[in-house]
């Protein structure tokens, strides 16, 4: 039978071994993913606007683009979006594009859009699996969720969660323009 000090030994044993494999889980699949994907073509995906006309990821190729994923219900989501709308007011002629995917109904994206307009594209994400998201990196499948993809449709960068203006300027600024 085991005594006080070493019930207190064990105990401690364990809930190291605990959270030391949920640190190794939580950091270890979004590091993975994010240098996978990096340098890799976009995937070959073609998505709805909210009129049902499709659009392929590869009609932008020539821009560097950057892939929004978000939906209605997402307050984070809702929060980066005018800091998105600035982003493409500011880089859109330069070549950069900002293109909203929705994970969300079409309903409650359109009754969003309908008060809160935004000056770049929304195309549909498909929500069945594996979802539209998963399929550009975002295993953990948190919105807000973003890729960043070169003129040549290769994917240059991930990120999860709201992006702060000063990472979009550095992502959208193009090549040639930084010092």
């Amino acid at each position: 039978m085991l005594d006080r000090s070493n019930w207190l030994i064990l105990g401690l044993a364990v809930l190291a071994a605990a959270i030391g494999g949920y640190a190794q889980y939580h950091n270890r699949q979004p590091a993975r993913m994010d240098s996978a994907m990096r340098g890799q073509p976009v995937p070959a995906l073609t998505l709805p606007d909210l009129d049902g006309k499709p659009h392929q990821l590869s009609d932008y190729r020539g821009q560097r683009v950057l892939l929004n994923f978000w939906a209605s219900w997402c307050r984070p989501c809702l929060e980066e979006m005018p800091t998105l709308n600035r982003a493409q007011a500011k880089f859109g002629e330069q070549g950069a594009i900002v293109v909203g995917i929705a994970m969300d109904e079409p309903a409650r994206i359109r009754a969003f859009l309908a008060m809160h307009p935004v000056s770049y594209p929304i195309l549909l994400g498909q929500l069945g699996s594996p979802n539209t998201s998963v399929q550009l990196g975002d295993m953990r499948e948190i919105l807000p969720y973003s890729v960043l993809i070169d003129a040549d449709g290769s994917i240059l960068a991930t990120h999860s969660g709201a992006l702060s203006t000063t990472q979009l300027d550095q992502w959208l600024t193009p090549m040639h323009a930084k010092p």
